[in-house]
This record gives structure tokens, sequence and C-alpha cells, in this order.
């Protein structure tokens, strides 16, 4: 009679004489009879569907296999099923059992983001579920990303120019030990862009794409998207026209006839500022001044 002999298998990632190696280890049950194992990899092809890349005979509680660019590349989901046999008779002891999908590549943590125009920033952090592996004894060895961003616009539609904004164009993963599904990570702040436009929700992607590896295991991989859905938000209006007339964020209306450099808002949340400067413009009956420039940062 088959039986659950609780083997409970688990995929880690592995550097094996510096290349890349996924590990399938499991509990080795107490038997009265010697027990050999089968390991079966498979990777997820398509949704619900697995394709098996491996089959291996061990008499050890583990079993590799190499992640070559070929038969297991970047971006794949990999599971092991592992079956315990009796060594002498290869009689099947127990169920097979399943360990959970392993994603090996590039993560981004949230996978997506729901922001809003209000100048805040919000952490994306950039991890890699698989060590990173350089020839030779290289001091800095690292993955360099290249991010870029896209708008996709109004329910992918009527695109546009970016609505967010990234602190960096690019992110180095250097590598090291890994831990808790990480192998090296970076962090990036992202920030919707206010445009002082009422265009509603739009949405827009960050894509990252490594450079400057000649590796096939990453050469060949491009992680995947990020989604951002940035909100659109009310904004005031300030104005500053003709001989000069001026309406603030709050309605109130006056004129302001002298010539100078004037501060025309400063933000009280963060560095930001306008400057106006205003010359004189008018005839010999009457003192009027226009704007003739302005100045932000």
């Amino acid at each position: 009679k088959l039986t659950s002999l609780a083997l409970q298998p688990v995929v880690t990632p592995e550097l094996v004489q510096g290349r890349v190696h996924l590990k399938c280890t499991f509990s080795r049950p107490s038997s009265k009879v010697p027990l050999q194992y089968m390991v079966v990899w498979s990777r997820l092809s398509t949704p619900g569907k697995k394709e098996q890349i491996q089959r291996d005979t061990t008499l050890q509680s583990f079993s590799y296999v190499e992640m070559n660019g070929v038969n297991l590349k970047l971006g794949d989901t990999v599971f092991c099923i592992v079956t315990a046999f009796t060594r002498d008779t290869l009689e099947q002891q127990s169920l097979p059992e399943e360990s959970k999908g392993f994603y090996a590549g590039i993560k981004f943590l949230p996978e997506s983001l729901q922001i809003a125009e209000d100048g805040k920033e919000h952490v994306l952090t950039v991890l890699s579920t698989v060590p990173i592996a350089c020839p030779g004894h290289i001091d800095s060895c690292k993955i360099t990303l290249q991010l870029s961003t896209e708008d996709l616009g109004k329910n992918s539609q009527l695109l546009g120019p970016p609505n967010i904004a990234l602190s960096a164009c690019q992110v180095d993963l250097l590598r090291a030990p890994c831990s808790e599904s990480s192998c090296a990570a970076a962090a990036l702040t992202v920030t919707a862009v206010t445009d002082f436009a009422q265009d509603g929700n739009r949405i827009s992607r960050i894509r990252a794409e490594p450079v400057g590896w000649r590796d096939l295991l990453w050469r060949a991989y491009t992680p995947k998207d990020v989604k951002v859905t940035v909100q659109d938000l009310p904004t005031g209006n300030c104005y500053s026209f003709t001989d000069p007339h001026i309406i603030t964020f709050d309605g109130w209306r006056y004129d302001n006839y002298k010539i100078g450099t004037f501060l025309l808002c400063r933000s009280m949340s963060r560095a930001f500022e306008v400057h106006v400067r205003q010359w004189d413009c008018g005839g010999h009956r009457s003192a009027t001044a226009c704007n003739c420039g302005v100045a932000a940062r």
C-alpha cells in the first residue's frame, strides 16, 4: 500500500562549480528497508501545463539540475517530484510528493503598484532569486539592469509621456549569499508625475533589461514588467498674467505693478518654488509692469 512519507521536497538555488543550479532537497524518512529516490524535474511551460526536463534516481536526499539557458531558463517556474522506492526490489514505497513552484529570475516587489499624483515616493525592490555567477575571480560580481518607463494610457489607450518617475535609470544587483528567496537585491523609488492635467487614471509600466552580460543564461532574459496604476488627483492653479493680474491657489485676486523679481509661489512640503521677473511695460501716463521671465526650481 502506497503511503505518504512526508518527504517535503523544496527547491533552492545554488552555485555548483561556478554555474547556476537548482537543488531539490527532501527529508529522508526512517525505514526498515533501504530506500532510493526518483526525482522528476519539470517546468511550467504554459499556464496549468508542466513539461518534464530531467529524471534522476539517487540514494541521496537531494538532486541537482543546471540552469543552462536551454532546457531550463530564467523566467521559468520549476518543480520537483520525489518518490521513494525500495533499493533492492524497486517496489514503490510512497506517493509522489511535489515541491512548491520556484520562480527562477528577477522579481519586483511589489509586483504591481497603485500610486497617486501626490508627490509621495514608493519603494520598489528588485531581487534575483538565483545566484549570480561570474567568470574568474571578479571582486564586483553583479548584474546591471537598465530601467525604462512607458505610458500605456487610460485603459491602455491614448498613449502619452511617462506618468511616473524613477529615482534611478540603472540598478546593480551585487552577488550575495542566497537568503529567503533572494540572492541579490537593490531598491529604488517610484513617484507619480504631477502633470496638472485632469486626464484620469493612467497605467504605466517599468521595464528592466540586463546589460553588458555575455552569459547565455542572462543574455536572452527579459524580466516581467511592473504595472503601475497612477490615480489622477485634482490640482490647484495660480496665475500671473498681463500687467500682471494675479490669482492665487485659493482664488484671491490682486495686482502687482512693481518692477523686480518676485516669489510667485513656494511649496511648504517639498523643495519647489517659482519666481517671476517683472519689467516696465507701461506708457508715460501709467506705471505698469509685465512678466518678462519665469524660473522654477
